[in-house]
Formats: C-alpha cells, sequence, structure tokens
C-alpha cells in the first residue's frame, strides 16, 4: 500500500514537505522550513514522524527556504541518501542554504547578545557547516527526463516558471502487476506571460495531484506593475523619502531591479541610487542567467544582445558595515533587500529606520504569510517588533501584488485545465485556510474534480 503524509504547507504556505512510503521506500519531496506565526515556527524543532536514517530519498521542486530550508537539519539528523532536483535548483540550493544557515547564527547570536530570546542560549536551526557538508547530497536532474530515486520509484522535473530551477515534480511508483501509480507535486506555480520567466508547462497526467492554493481566492490586479511601481516609487522620491522594497532573493529581486532599470531608463522615476542590499540576490542573479533553459523567448533575444541584468546604476551592499551605513542614510533612494517577508536579514535594519517616516515607502512585492511581518504590517499594525524593540509604523504601505511569483486564482484554474485527462485525487495544499476552502470549491464547481483539504500530519492511502 502507498501511503503520502502531509507533513507542511497544510493550512499554511510555508513548510512544504510530504512523506510517500511506497511500502519497501520511504521518500520526501520538499524539506521546508516553517515560518510566520510562533506555532508554525516551533514546527521546524519537531521530529519527523519518520527517523531520517529510514529515508531512502528526498526529491526537491525548488529552491525558496519554505521547500528545501530544513534540508541541512535533516542531513545533520541522520539522511544520508541523494536529494534529487533540478540543476537549476541544485545552484540555488549552494546560493540559499549556506545563506539560511549563516543568518540563523546570526540571529542567535545577536539574540543572545540583546538577552531577548526565550532559549538560553538560544541556537541556530542548523549552521552554515551544516548547509555546506548538505550540498554533497544534491544530485543534479535535467528537466523532462525521469531519474530513479528508489528502486521502482521515479521522478521527473517539469518546467513551473516560478525561479530558476523550479519544477513541477511527477512520482511514478512501479506497483504489483505493472502497475504504475503517479503522484504530481505541484512546487509552486508561476504566472503566465511575467517577465524572464517560461510560463508553467501543461500538467502531464497523473493519478493524484497535489495543487498549491497561494492565491486561491483572489485575483492579482488586472494593471501592469511597471505603472503601480513608477507612481508608487516617483510619489516616494518627490517628497524626500526612501523606498524599502522587501523582495525574495531568489526570483523576484531579479524581476524588480529589471523593471526600475527600465522605469530609470525611460525616464519615469527619479534617477536617484538603487542599492541591492542581498548578497544571496548577488550570487542568485548569476545562478539565474547561468540557466537559459527557464527563460521566456523575450528574455532568451535580450540575452543575445548581452546580460539583460546587468545595471550600471545598481551598487551593492557586500559588506555587513556597508549594509548598516546605507540603512542609517538618510539620502533618496531605492532599496531592494531580503527577506520578501520581513522575517529576518539585513532588510529590517533598513526598515527600522524607514518605518517611523511617513516620507518614506515600504512597497511589498511577494505573498505575506499570516504571523509574518510583512503581512502584520500590510495588516495595518500600528506596530512592529524588531530584535527585542518596537518600532511604530508611520510610512506609507503598499502591496503590489502583480509582481509576485505564484500564479493567481485564475491563472492557476488556466493551469488545471491544460490536464488532458482529470486525476482521480486532488489535494489542495499550500494555501491559508480561506485560500485553499476557496479554491477547493472552485476546483469541483469549474472542473468538476473531486478536491480535498489535508490537515497537518494526515495520511492518505493511495493504492
Amino acid at each position: 500500500m502507498v501511503t503520502l503524509t502531509f507533513l507542511g504547507a497544510t493550512g499554511t504556505v510555508t513548510g512544504s514537505k510530504y512523506l510517500l512510503d511506497t511500502g519497501q521506500h520511504k521518500i520526501l519531496i520538499d524539506d521546508g522550513l516553517f515560518q510566520g506565526p510562533r506555532k508554525h515556527r516551533r514546527r521546524n524543532w519537531d521530529p519527523l514522524p519518520v527517523d531520517p536514517s529510514e529515508i531512502h530519498a528526498v526529491v526537491l521542486t525548488h529552491g525558496h527556504v519554505d521547500h528545501l530550508g530544513v534540508f541541512p537539519r535533516l542531513c545533520a539528523h541522520g539522511f544520508t541518501g541523494r536529494a534529487y532536483a533540478s540543476r537549476g535548483t541544485v545552484d540555488v540550493a549552494h546560493v540559499v542554504l549556506p545563506d539560511s544557515g549563516r543568518l540563523q547564527e546570526e540571529d542567535a547570536r545577536y539574540a543572545n547578545r540583546k538577552g531577548y530570546s526565550k532559549h538560553k542560549p538560544a541556537k541556530p536551526l542548523y549552521t552554515e557547516k551544516d548547509a555546506k557538508r548538505s550540498l554533497k547530497q544534491l544530485q543534479r536532474c535535467k528537466y523532462d527526463e525521469q531519474v530513479e530515486v528508489a528502486p521502482g520509484v521515479r521522478a521527473e522535473f517539469i518546467p513551473a516558471g516560478h525561479i530558476a530551477g523550479s519544477a513541477h515534480v511527477r512520482i511514478s511508483v512501479k506497483r504489483a502487476k505493472g502497475q504504475v501509480l503517479r503522484i504530481l507535486f505541484s512546487g509552486d506555480v508561476g504566472q503566465f506571460d511575467a517577465p524572464i520567466m517560461k510560463d508553467p508547462s501543461p500538467i502531464p497526467e497523473c493519478d493524484v495531484l497535489l495543487t498549491e492554493s497561494t492565491y486561491g481566492n483572489r485575483d492579482h490586479p488586472d494593471v501592469d506593475p511597471r505603472d503601480e511601481l513608477a507612481e508608487l516609487v516617483s510619489a516616494t522620491l518627490q517628497r524626500g523619502g526612501r523606498v524599502l522594497i522587501p523582495a525574495f532573493a531568489i526570483g523576484r529581486s531579479q524581476e524588480v531591479l529589471y523593471l526600475l532599470h527600465e522605469l530609470q531608463h525611460e525616464g519615469r522615476i527619479p534617477d536617484v541610487p538603487i542599492v541591492l542590499d542581498s548578497p544571496m540576490a548577488q550570487r542568485a542573479t548569476q545562478v539565474l542567467l547561468s540557466h537559459p533553459e527557464d527563460h521566456d523567448e523575450e528574455m532568451v533575444e535580450r540575452s543575445r544582445r548581452g546580460n539583460p541584468l546587468a545595471f550600471n546604476k545598481v551598487s551593492y551592499s557586500r559588506s555587513t558595515r556597508r549594509s548598516r551605513a546605507q540603512a542609517r542614510s538618510k539620502q533618496p533612494a531605492i532599496v531592494v533587500a531580503a527577506s520578501g517577508m520581513l522575517a529576518g536579514g539585513r532588510v529590517l535594519f533598513h526598515l527600522k529606520n524607514i518605518i517611523g517616516n511617513p516620507r518614506n515607502s515600504l512597497l511589498l512585492t511577494g505573498f505575506q504569510a499570516w504571523g509574518t511581518r510583512g503581512r502584520r504590517i500590510l495588516e495595518g499594525e500600528p506596530e512592529i517588533k524588531m530584535h527585542g524593540e518596537w518600532y511604530p509604523v508611520k510610512c506609507q504601505v503598499e502591496m503590489i501584488h502583480r509582481l509576485s511569483a505564484h500564479a493567481d486564482r485564475t491563472q492557476m484554474l488556466r493551469w488545471l485545465a491544460t490536464a488532458e485527462t482529470p486525476p482521480s485525487r486532488t489535494f489542495v495544499v499550500h494555501g491559508e485556510p480561506n485560500a485553499a476552502a476557496a479554491f477547493r470549491d472552485r476546483i469541483e464547481s469549474d472542473l468538476g474534480w473531486n478536491a480535498e483539504i489535508p490537515e497537518y500530519l494526515q495520511t492518505y492511502e493511495l493504492g
């Protein structure tokens, strides 16, 4: 009997993690970091319902931390097998995981120095050394080719259009009498017609489908993000303020810089300094450029004429000292920094500097999970806690939905409609409760499929 246990991305968009048990082998699909409220973050420390040494293989959909950010901890606790991922995802992991370990060590040291952690002493979930060691267990795979990840179990990586290397993963399990059970994990589905990235691939034939539902209850506004970005940035700079754009280092930072460069070139926003304060985003840019298999036709054409992401007017804060100096500056500028949900990292030092002045603006560009600082600010909380201190929110706060890397409700339904044969079972995951429930209802009403919303730690028999 094949079973599937939902270890994450249930009732939340973070912590993507699924345990597939074929009866002979245990396969973990994604090993993501929980983010947001404390009750979710605590799960990062909880032991899995299976000993890591019993897991035969790990399969990763893409390189965002909510999909692979706990993998170093899994390895440190006894997983010795291989983790299979697309070539782009492996390259992204080499950027993301050591940086994640380093940030967690820095946060633990800062918490111990300031004394604001409830844990004495505060410890990192894993270290930079753990992360670097785990990279040795990654195996690169090509798109659209099947690879055997365990005897009788094959994985296929299909471009998802979300970030470099992102994939829908189809797992095929060979059963008795030559029958094959096919399970498709959507991963994160990118937007159609977005800059840089290809559109998400059509759904291949599958028996069971797990679909994300990040924006399952709403559509992105039908506006050009260039117009929205130009208006908000110009208004802030004209009143002498600074613009802070929290952006995920992988994917969003590159698109935001791409658009800012275009707007300055066209004279639609003032010619002020643009600062990219994210060493990870700087390295991720090189990863993106090195994977043309993920690029759309426009990006491919621009690449023939030179580096389409080489911007002369962008300065880079490579050192912590320079980052802190940039954060203290009061001069008009546009700062792009990670993390995208304001969970931690250098962006918090910039946020402390701009949050109390109404001349400044905070422009959010990606989904803000429930319980994160970004979500609390977006919903209008009057003050926010950072590094143990409270700061009043007086700056202008705006959200540019069209810059999200996730397909919205209509685009997700468009993607599901590419399935030539409906799956026999559909699980709605990677969405907050209201979004997942609304999307399940639309799947049933629009497509006529049966759809279910699993609970955390729930196990299903797949046959």
